[in-house]
């Protein structure tokens, strides 16, 4: 299996954004693309976009948070072409109204953002750890860094994504088996399109995708970017919360990441 050049690739959240940019990425003669999203048109759309490049594309309009209807559809998938590579990119975010989340939308942003990549790594693993062969990339954010007013639970969700990445990577070292997390910034999205406040370092999802693109196939750890928000984040998990609490208050009121 080539890392750069993987021949049956799975995506989740497909159907905009990061995803819609990872699977025309990925997207070429000789490749399968199998993509879940939520949105039937722009699946479709994005599906034929795929087939445009030359490539062999598949949508499933698919609940991540349904874990049977996920291992079903990934060993349905992994059965026609051993899958190279497994993207868990679908979540949500929380809401712009600057207010903290109530119960219902905390308890909706960890189903689909923690149950959802749970559910789309473990089936991938358990194929890929029985022939020793392939790749699982865990889309995290720059957000599981530190926790942050207004979007506690997406940051939650994210650290969690983030750390159980890194874990399940050390536990395959001494196998063919490759793990990777993905913590972006701020890429342009529907999402972003609606937000009215500013978003320091925005990056087009083409280009996110091809940073994305290359860490992988490096077999990077961990692929941070923009390396500017990276040294933020780090430097806000470091200093003492007394400092940075009313600071983050401040600037990110109604913000999520």
């Amino acid at each position: 299996m080539s890392l750069s050049h993987p021949k049956s690739v799975l995506i989740t959240g497909a159907s905009s954004g990061i995803g819609r940019a990872l699977a025309l990425a990925y997207a070429g003669h000789g490749t399968t693309i199998y993509l879940s999203g939520r949105d039937q048109g722009r699946l479709d759309a994005v599906a034929e976009d795929c087939r445009q490049r030359g490539a062999t594309a598949e949508g499933r309009i698919i609940d991540v948070t349904d874990a049977d209807a996920m291992a079903g559809w990934i060993n349905e998938a992994d059965a026609k072409t051993p899958l190279d590579l497994v993207i868990a990119n679908a979540g949500i975010t929380n809401s712009t109204s600057g207010l903290a989340d109530g119960p219902e939308r905390t308890r909706r942003i960890l189903a689909v953002n923690v149950d959802g990549v749970v559910n789309t790594v473990l089936p991938a693993l358990a194929a890929m750890d029985t022939r020793d062969r392939g790749q699982v990339a865990l889309i995290a954010s720059i957000a599981g860094f530190r926790g942050l007013p207004t979007s506690s639970a997406y940051s939650a969700s994210k650290a969690m994504v983030k750390t159980w990445g890194e874990g399940l990577r050390g536990e395959r070292l001494k196998t063919c088996v490759r793990v990777n997390v993905v913590c972006p910034g701020w890429v342009e999205s529907r999402i972003t399109d609606a937000n009215k406040f500013d978003m320091p370092l925005l990056m087009a999802a083409d280009k996110a995708a091809a940073t994305i693109r290359r860490g992988l196939a490096r077999d990077d750890a961990r692929i941070v970017f923009p390396w500017q928000m990276h040294l933020a984040v780090w430097l806000l998990a470091a200093l003492p919360p007394a400092w940075t609490d009313p600071i983050l208050n401040r600037k990110l009121s109604g913000r999520e990441w």
